[in-house]
């Protein structure tokens, strides 16, 4: 009988005030030097800057809608094929989604400077919520980019 794959996150812990496994995995990434607590005051100052500005909006709601934007449904991989480099376009796996989005969701926030980090995470998870911002121009760009080279899909393993 064949193994059933279990994700290496079987053992995350929900976070406190959400119980949910993906803002625990969220902080996690936002975390620094094992500083937990910091990331976590970090997530929860963006989610309370948040409810302030999005009054009718349940914070968690608008994290959860600003990942799913920003998921890209495909990606470009180099492909080896003969004496020549391809970028095939595929599809993107569901796990693989939700780190993508949310490390350009990260990506996008600590480029900014000149603001505390829970301001700049509001502004970028407000805007992801929108499909505005940094993190959804870099999901159009690799759709782009997929788009442009899905003559080469044929290439995908």
């Amino acid at each position: 009988m064949p193994r059933k794959y279990k994700s290496p996150d079987r053992f995350l812990q929900p976070d406190p005030r959400f119980q949910h496994v993906l803002v625990s995995k969220f902080i996690n990434c936002i975390m620094r030097d094992g500083k937990k607590q910091i990331a976590q005051g970090c997530f929860y100052d963006a989610c309370s800057t948040i409810e302030q500005r999005l009054k009718d909006k349940d914070p968690l709601d608008v994290f959860l809608q600003a990942v799913n934007n920003v998921k890209p449904m495909l990606q470009v991989r180099s492909r080896r094929v003969g004496g020549a480099t391809y970028q095939v376009p595929m599809e993107v796996s569901k796990k693989r989604q939700t780190a993508l989005a949310m490390r350009w969701i990260l990506e996008a926030v600590r480029k900014k400077k000149g603001r505390p980090m829970h301001l700049k995470l509001a502004d970028e998870l407000i805007s992801a919520y929108r499909r505005e911002g940094s993190a959804i121009m870099v999901r159009e760009n690799v759709h782009k980019m997929a788009e442009a080279n899905k003559a080469f899909a044929h290439f995908a393993w």
